[in-house]
Order: structure tokens, then C-alpha cells, then sequence
């Protein structure tokens, strides 16, 4: 790593340890994460989601695209339907990631290109991983941990290009896109992993992850990183080859 790519390297990671600087809007994920935690009442969830009609309209959207319900009678008529079936760990994983895209509008260019690029391979790795858990028999995966999962495919490459755009915005010199380049070809697993620490994500999605990207092993059958691992294996996008 030359003297360059090390300081960028380490303003990064700075600015991925600033969970808010990263994420911006956190007026409905600080509490909707302290409700799930306290796992009280549904109807608290319930209330803060629905206080976004956004967000709340892409929670019923994400549900009917994980469960691929081709029943009409079986589809979530109510966010409260939707709420309940998904579950308060894929809620909150759901909204992170609502508002993380909402966050990465605001980029400049060319940054908000290449994230975007980012974000349609995260979207299409979803979509594969959800159609090939619905091809499996035998296994008892929940298809929106499965989605929610796939949703951070490629989390630690968006967090890096999004730090380095904040970066350069407030920096008095602005430094090449192909340091960035370097650094996530050559730093991505580091990357990635100090994202999932600094952002309070569950500590089972980063398990998950780590098993999804052939960096950890299980037995687990069930395991939603291993229907996730085949996929990613299929795009070459492991972060561990296998």
C-alpha cells in the first residue's frame, strides 16, 4: 500500500466508524432499533414504520417480493400483516437498507454511478438468491432473511465508495477514483467487516454474511449464508474463493 492509499485508507474507516455520517436519516432507525430491542409490542414497530408512508410502502413491497405468494387470499393485505409475517430483525434489517439507498441519492457524481452499479448487482443477488432458495427442497429458510441477507452482498464495497465520496467533498485536494479502486480490490474483507461493527447491524447478519462469503463454516443445513454462497460463488463475488 503506498503512503497515499494509506491515509485514504484511514479516513475511510473514519468515516465508516461515523454511523450517522454514513447513514444520515436516523430519525426512524434509532427508535425503531430501540423497540426491537426492548421487543415489546408490535404495534410500536408498527407505529414508527408507518410514520414513514415511504418506508412503510417499501416494507410491504420487499414482503411480497420474498415471498413470492402466488395466492391473492395468502398476499399481506395491511403493513401490520406484512410487519408480523417479516419478523423485527428483517424490519430493521429492511430499513437499513431503505434508508442507505435513500442516502446514496444524495451522492455526487460520478460516485452515485458507480454506487448505483453497486446496488443493481446487490438487487440482482437478492432476486437469484431468494429464486433459488424457492427451488430448494427440504430446507426451512426464512426467504426474507434470505433477501435481507443478500441485501448486504456487496455492503462493505457500497459503505467504502460512499465514505470516499464524503471524502473527497470535504477534503482540500481531491484524490483519484483508482486509489478508492485499489483499496476495495485489495482491503474489500476489511472493509466490509469494520462497516458491519460500526453500524450496529445484528450480529447474526454478520455471521451469516461471513458464512455467505465462504469466511466462516457451518452445518447448519438452514443456514440462509449457504443458500446466498452459491449464488455469490456463481458471480464471483466471494469474498473468499472457494
Amino acid at each position: 500500500m503506498t503512503d497515499l492509499e494509506h491515509q485514504v485508507f484511514t479516513q475511510v474507516r473514519a468515516i465508516i466508524s461515523n454511523e450517522e455520517q454514513v447513514i444520515g436519516r436516523r430519525g426512524i432507525l434509532i427508535p425503531l432499533k430501540k423497540a426491537i430491542i426492548a421487543d415489546g409490542d408490535i404495534r410500536n414497530v408498527i407505529d414508527i414504520v408507518s410514520s414513514d408512508p415511504a418506508l412503510a410502502a417499501h416494507m410491504l413491497w420487499r414482503s411480497q417480493t420474498a415471498s413470492c405468494v402466488s395466492s391473492k387470499s395468502s398476499k399481506n393485505r395491511s403493513l401490520k400483516d406484512a410487519l408480523v409475517r417479516l419478523g423485527q430483525v428483517n424490519i430493521y434489517r429492511y430499513a437499513f437498507t431503505f434508508y442507505l439507498k435513500e442516502r446514496l441519492d444524495e451522492l455526487p457524481q460520478p460516485y452515485k454511478k458507480l454506487v448505483y452499479g453497486y446496488w443493481a448487482l446487490t438487487e440482482s443477488i437478492a432476486t437469484d438468491a431468494v429464486d433459488s432458495l424457492h427451488m430448494m427442497e427440504g430446507v426451512d429458510i426464512n426467504p426474507d432473511e434470505v433477501q435481507t441477507l443478500a441485501l448486504f452482498s456487496v455492503f462493505g464495497e457500497i459503505i467504502a465508495l460512499t465514505a470516499f465520496a464524503y471524502l473527497n467533498a470535504e477534503s482540500e485536494e481531491s484524490f483519484p477514483l483508482s486509489i478508492i479502486k485499489s483499496l476495495i480490490d485489495n482491503q474489500k474483507q476489511t472493509l466490509t467487516i469494520e462497516a458491519f461493527e460500526s453500524l450496529g447491524l445484528d450480529e447474526e447478519l454478520k455471521d451469516e454474511f461471513m458464512i455467505a462469503h465462504n469466511l466462516r463454516q457451518t452445518r447448519d443445513p438452514n443456514s440462509p449464508g449457504l443458500v446466498l454462497r452459491r449464488v455469490l460463488s456463481m458471480r464471483n463475488q466471494l469474498l473468499k474463493p472457494l
